[in-house]
Order: structure tokens, then C-alpha cells, then sequence
């Protein structure tokens, strides 16, 4: 059977979590909010020190929502290079929200920028026919950095160079659990300063569908309105939204993740393999081709994707600590 590293969204519900959606409190979520959804959209709004949240199908549709909000057309938005709403949002930013991306330098580190860098590119020129710059986007872990994390002190001063220069900022928190549980922090300390902030429930957490988006309760009255013009009003959300509130009991879990994680970077520095030690869940490696490299794990058994010239393992609820020494196992003794 093949181990299957190609990312934390592979899981599938366990029996707990399969037991919670079929006897989950159900209504329509669009004529009356659904029960299940509202209390999964409060507990999250809790947990990430926001006023309000809204379940969205997936995190790409949270960060547009989001992005389509604070956006007019033809503003222009920072985000750190690689960002995924640069990168793996087919170019959403810019074809719905309207947006023109500028894409920030990792000078503080993998995944980094820092406020100096913000500070540089926050104003607001007088010419007519310079850019507006209006928005920040962070994400925090940064996927295509490795999953690495933002410390609560850079995120607090990166939100304020860009309030300061009077641009919103909004979150990409897609696995802020995971950074959450690597700096050993609640998650509303990475969400200081922000206006807006998505977080996925179906990456660590296991749960099959969802993310939520998070601001304001205003925010959150437009981000409903949003949502169903992208056609994401469900009806009996309660399903889903099930499934999430036994993901948020599984937070601290994902420490086991990074710990495979560490242990799967070490052994295939054993056998040779240039890779950076992991801060999460995410394990890059650099290798000469990786087409041959990713052809040569399937035939091995252990499954992986492309990322950047890399090639990216992510370890998961459902790849424990003996499948890792199993997948290290099969790609050979170490040198």
C-alpha cells in the first residue's frame, strides 16, 4: 500500500468524526443558520479572537471573499512571494477580487518580510495614474516556505507597519493550527492587528470539507452575502460543519504531525537528501530532477508532489510514526 505524503488534505473522517456528521443537529443554513454551523462558526471565532466567522466551503473561497471585500479594482496588494493566494488560487486575486498582487521578498527569513520591506511599499502615491496600495496578505505557515511559521512579535509588527501606512490585512491562515501548536501559542495571538483571517479545517485537522473565514461582524454580514454570489450558501450544513467542531478538539495533535515530519527530514538527511529541518508539518527536499525523483518514490510506494523545483512531503493524522520509518525504509538504508 502506498504512504501517501502528497498533503495533510488526504485524510479521511475516522469513526468519531463520521459519527458526529450523521447525528450532527441539522437546518438550512441559508433561509435560517443552520445550528451545527452556527457553532462551529462561534467556537472558531473564539479560538482566533475575532467577532464573528463564516463557514466557507474551502479556503481559496475564504481568501477571496475576504480579498473581494477589501479590494476595489485596480488596487494593488502585498503578499510574500509564493504566497498561495499568489500562486494556487488560479489567479483569483486579480480576475475576482481585482487585484493587483506585488509580491514581498522573504528578507527576515523563509516565508518572511519584513516590516521595513511593508513600510517601503505601503504608501499612497498623489499621482493619478500611480497604484493604490490597500492590503497586506500574511500567511501563516507559509506552505511553499516549507510551512514555516511567523512568531507572534514579527506578525504583531508586520500588521502594524502596513495599519500604519493605512492598509487593511488579511490572513492566510490556512494551517495558523499548525503554527499555533509549533510556537506554542493560542491561535488568536497570530491574528493580532488583522482585519480578516481564513483558516482550513480539512488540512491537519481532518475534517473532509470546510474552512472558515473570520473578521469583524460586519465583515462577516458582507462575507455571507459574498459567499452565496460564489455559490457557496449550503443548505444542511450541519453535515460539515460536525466534522469541524471535532477538528478543533484535535488541535494539539498535530504536534504528533510535526514530529513525524522532523523524523521523516532526518532520515532522508540520512540517505543523502538535501532538506531544511521542518518548523510543521512540511518537508522540502531539493533534488536535481524532480520528475525522476517523484517517479521513483511512486515505484517505491511512498507518494509525494512537486512544489517550486522541490519536492514537498507533508505528514498527516493518518501517516503515523511507524508508516514514516516504513517510507524511509523503502527508499533505501541510510549512507
Amino acid at each position: 500500500m502506498a504512504i501517501d505524503l502528497r498533503s495533510d488534505t488526504v485524510t479521511r473522517p475516522d469513526e468519531k468524526m463520521s459519527a458526529a456528521m450523521a447525528a450532527a443537529e441539522v437546518g438550512d443554513d441559508v433561509l435560517d443558520h443552520d445550528p451545527t454551523m452556527r457553532a462551529l462558526e462561534e467556537r472558531v471565532a473564539g479560538l482566533l479572537g475575532t467577532d464573528a466567522a463564516l463557514w466557507v466551503p474551502s479556503g481559496t473561497m475564504g481568501n477571496l471573499i475576504a480579498l473581494s471585500l477589501h479590494l476595489q479594482r485596480g488596487d494593488r496588494f502585498l503578499a510574500p512571494r509564493g504566497a498561495h493566494v499568489l500562486d494556487h488560487e488560479l489567479g483569483t486575486a486579480a480576475w475576482l477580487a481585482g487585484g493587483m498582487p506585488q509580491a514581498l521578498e522573504w528578507n527576515a527569513g523563509p516565508g518572511r518580510p519584513t516590516a521595513d520591506l511593508v513600510r517601503s511599499l505601503r504608501g499612497r502615491s498623489t499621482r493619478y495614474d500611480a497604484l493604490h496600495t490597500t492590503l497586506l496578505c500574511l500567511e501563516n505557515t507559509h506552505n511553499s516556505a516549507g510551512g514555516s511559521v511567523v512568531p507572534p512579535h514579527e506578525h504583531a509588527q508586520l500588521a502594524a507597519a502596513a495599519r500604519d501606512g493605512g492598509l487593511r490585512v488579511h490572513l492566510d491562515g490556512a494551517r495558523i493550527w499548525n503554527a499555533a501548536v509549533a510556537l506554542e501559542v493560542p491561535p488568536a495571538a497570530l491574528t493580532v492587528g488583522v482585519d480578516t483571517v481564513q483558516a482550513c479545517l480539512s488540512k491537519g485537522l481532518g475534517a473532509p470539507v470546510g474552512s472558515v473565514v473570520a473578521g469583524t461582524a460586519e465583515f462577516v454580514t458582507e462575507a455571507r452575502r459574498m459567499r452565496k454570489m460564489l455559490g457557496g450558501g449550503v443548505r444542511q450544513g450541519g453535515v460539515l460543519a460536525a466534522a469541524g467542531l471535532v477538528a478543533l478538539d484535535r488541535i494539539d495533535s498535530l504536534a504528533t504531525d510535526h514530529e513525524n515530519a522532523r523524523l521523516l527530514a532526518d532520515g532522508l538527511a540520512e540517505r543523502g537528501w538535501d532538506v531544511t529541518t521542518p518548523q510543521t508539518n512540511i518537508v522540502l527536499a531539493a533534488v536535481p530532477d524532480t520528475g525522476r525523483t517523484l517517479e521513483r518514490l511512486r515505484r517505491a510506494g511512498v507518494l509525494a508532489v512537486p512544489m517550486n523545483g522541490q519536492v514537498r512531503f507533508v505528514t498527516h493524522r493518518d501517516v503515523g510514526r511507524d508508516d514514516i520509518e516504513d517510507a524511509l525504509r523503502r527508499l533505501g538504508k541510510p549512507s
